[in-house]
């Protein structure tokens, strides 16, 4: 067995503090929470009202109730602005846009109008929905994950990002590249950085069932994600914090290449604390980008199972805990060059293959220091272990060879467990 590639990204724990002023506090975290309370021009709660927020642009939508106390909160939302609009009987609708770019918590609090009471709107100059970041990048919510034509089942996320982000290519191996770079790529998963090349063939990624949001930096990166020169990925998981209705889904498809997946998810939660847990198998006959037209030797299997429990101490403290296992095995591809002779008779092609474990335990705990300060303290251990397997015939390794050559072919050198 053969070590090729051996990842240890983080052994010790790596101390991530932000602490800014504004709304602009720690911008490598990729969500925060709005919440508010909605009263009567009396100042009485409002109780069952419905508050929507909506981004136009990603298509990201959440819809909740207020509680007998008025209240409602959004929680794990993806930083960008965001359209407020609320209703309830006897009022009239409410609107207003905000935008939530910190971890600091963004209230909205309202006072509705009675139905038919004459009503004042007032418009402010930079009260719009449009972004004010200069950052070039691209916004994807989950909402587009099932609509868009992958082409690949088992490196999903590169798909997606290569399909809906202007300036980034993908190779054959699953990689991605934005303007020109080869190895610049770096994935920030709810803050925590991972700077592999997550590709499917030494390190696999996260799957694509845990992430409810992305923000793709495509151009120059802020200076809070290091030396990166061009493409950095920021990943939202899903969470299940506030989800009180058990909420899922169970997926199952075939496809081409006797390609067939399958998966489920569950989320649950309360107001202080929540679990989202998904597990997704995949199996196909085309693992890895073939370079025949008809496919050689290039059947593979991938297993992925993601976890996230989140809690809140406090008013002001929460902890959270990302785990993560994926696991894939599959050959390499053959090319019809590699289908060798041996003796004037054929000795059996060339069977390489690889496996890929990978394991990520990312706990955190957050705290706001105050109205314009947060505190964020984390670690991870995250390790790829790539195992090459060589062909069973050491000879057959060697590619095209003339038969005279050869008089004598060695036993096979090493067992291997079957695919």
């Amino acid at each position: 067995m053969l070590n090729g590639f051996r990842s240890f990204a983080a052994v010790a724990l790596a101390f991530l503090v932000g602490l800014s002023c504004g709304a602009r506090a720690v911008r490598a975290q990729a969500s925060g929470t709005i919440e508010g309370t909605v009263r009567d021009p009396s100042g009485g709660a409002i109780a069952g009202a419905s508050v929507q927020i909506l981004n136009p642009v990603s298509k990201y939508e959440r819809t909740t109730t207020t509680d007998t106390e008025g209240k409602f909160r959004f929680a794990n939302v993806p930083f960008n602005p965001y359209h407020v609009a609320i209703k309830a009987d006897g009022f009239s609708d409410f609107s207003q846009d905000v935008e939530l770019r910190s971890l600091v918590t963004l209230s909205v609090n309202v006072a509705m109008t009675l139905a038919g009471a004459n009503t004042t709107v007032t418009v402010e100059g930079d009260s719009d929905l449009l972004e004010k970041d200069s950052t070039f990048h691209t916004d994807v919510d989950r909402g587009l994950f099932e609509k868009m034509p992958l082409e690949s089942a088992s490196s999903s996320v590169s798909s997606l990002v290569t399909l809906v982000s202007p300036g980034i290519a993908a190779d054959s191996n699953g990689n991605m590249h934005a303007l020109g770079d080869h190895a610049q790529t770096a994935f920030s998963v709810d803050g925590q950085s991972i700077t592999d090349q997550t590709s499917k063939v030494f390190s696999n990624q996260i799957p694509a069932d845990s992430i409810q949001s992305l923000e793709v930096i495509s151009g120059a990166p802020p200076a809070e994600f290091g030396g990166n020169t061009s493409l950095v990925i920021k990943v939202t998981t899903r969470s299940g914090l506030g989800v009180k209705t058990p909420t899922g889904s169970i997926t199952a498809s075939y496809g081409s290449f006797g390609t067939s997946t399958a998966g489920f998810n569950v989320a649950l939660g309360g107001d202080k604390w929540g679990n989202f847990v998904s597990a997704s198998g995949l199996n196909t006959g085309r693992f890895l980008d073939s370079p025949e037209f008809v496919v050689l030797h290039d059947k593979g299997n991938e297993e992925n199972f993601f976890d996230r429990v989140d809690y809140n101490l406090t008013p002001a403290d929460s902890l959270r805990l990302n785990l993560q296992y994926s696991r894939s095995w599959f050959q390499t591809p053959n090319t019809y060059d590699n289908l060798a002779v041996y003796n004037g008779n054929p000795g059996g092609d060339t069977d390489q293959r690889s496996k890929i474990g990978s394991f990520n335990i990312a706990p955190s705990w957050t705290r706001l220091v105050g109205s314009s300060s947060v505190f964020t303290f984390g670690g991870f251990l995250r390790h790829d272990q790539y195992n090459y397997y060589p062909s069973n015939d050491s000879l057959a390794d060697l590619g095209p060879i003339n038969s005279e050559t050869i008089t004598a072919r060695p036993q096979a050198h090493q067992r291997r467990p079957a695919l």
